[in-house]
């Protein structure tokens, strides 16, 4: 969650439910619980590092935390939940999967074109009506399946603020989800089943690693972060609509795998291959490492 900001409920719950044999409503009202004391922790580390942008995760949170109780609402209201929730789950997983083939469509498109994603979240023009929106869409997604949508939530900042790199996402992605994790725990702490003993374990071995993670999202580059996000809303993604873990476990390995092998074939020794600083600049600027970066002084546009 501290590196990527996603991973809560889309990857706790069903570890602990499957890894675990955790109740599911156990699993998911301790993991909200549990998220309300990582989340602000996290939040703060991107805080004091400049990744928050308190504007922006403003508008977010007056979508996403009335939609959570009206999310709640329309589940309670619905007949047969269980079925309910099972077909809204699909549908997040179909996002998810969607959401991350267009991640590897707009990466290629970045390198084709010389993109740099190196624009502050502090300096940008917030765009309030999509910013909202997206935090409508996070906020019914909490309130039905009762886990996080940080993994959705990111993908639609990526697309509606393309200069952003993802660590400038992170941050904000955090603070935003202070009120809405708030929300939802409150619901889980009434009507849910929380198992404090579980609770508290889960808060002493996350709370220390969302402070690293965190320390490491602030600091990394964009062309090691945004990989890892794509891998954990891929893994989200195939989870959610039903892949066994098996499987699961090759198709995540694979896609690492094809990581590694583009990083061998676009990384920085192949800049001396091809001689001269102009060239070296260009590929710095197509894959988003240091150098490229470095070299561009012009200013992006907001």
């Amino acid at each position: 969650m501290g590196l990527t900001g996603a991973g809560g409920g889309a990857l706790m719950t069903p570890m602990l439910i499957l890894l675990f044999s955790v109740k599911p409503s156990a699993a998911i009202s301790s993991d909200l619980v549990a998220a309300v004391v990582m989340r602000p922790v996290g939040a703060a580390v991107h805080f004091q590092k400049g990744t928050v942008n308190l504007r922006l995760a403003g508008w977010l949170s007056a979508g996403s935390v009335p939609a959570a109780f009206l999310g709640s609402y329309i589940l309670h209201e619905m007949g047969h939940a269980k079925a309910a929730t099972h077909n809204v789950k699909i549908l997040l997983g179909g996002a998810l999967l969607l959401g991350s083939a267009a991640m590897v469509a707009r990466y290629f498109i970045d390198r084709r074109t010389g993109n740099e994603r190196a624009g502050l979240v502090t300096d940008i023009r917030t765009r309030p009506l999509p910013t909202v929106a997206i935090g409508v869409i996070g906020g019914l997604v909490v309130g039905l399946t009762s886990v996080g949508a940080g993994s959705l939530i990111i993908v639609l900042l990526m697309f509606v603020y393309p200069v952003l790199g993802a660590n400038q996402l992170v941050g904000t992605d955090l603070a935003q989800a202070i009120p809405l994790t708030a929300s939802a725990a409150l619901g889980a702490a009434i009507f849910g089943q929380v198992d404090l003993p579980l609770t508290s374990s889960i808060i002493v071995g996350s709370v220390p690693a969302v402070v690293v993670g965190s320390l490491l999202s602030s600091r990394i580059n964009d062309r090691y972060l945004r990989p890892a996000i794509l891998t954990v809303i891929l893994a989200s993604g195939l989870k959610y609509i039903g892949v066994a873990n098996t499987p699961l476990a090759w198709a995540v390995g694979l896609f690492l795998v094809a990581i590694l092998v583009n990083w061998v074939l676009q990384g920085p020794w192949r800049r001396s291959r091809s001689g001269g600083a102009q060239d070296g600049h260009l590929a710095g600027a197509a894959v988003g490492d240091p150098v490229g970066q470095a070299a561009d002084k012009e200013p992006l546009p907001a």
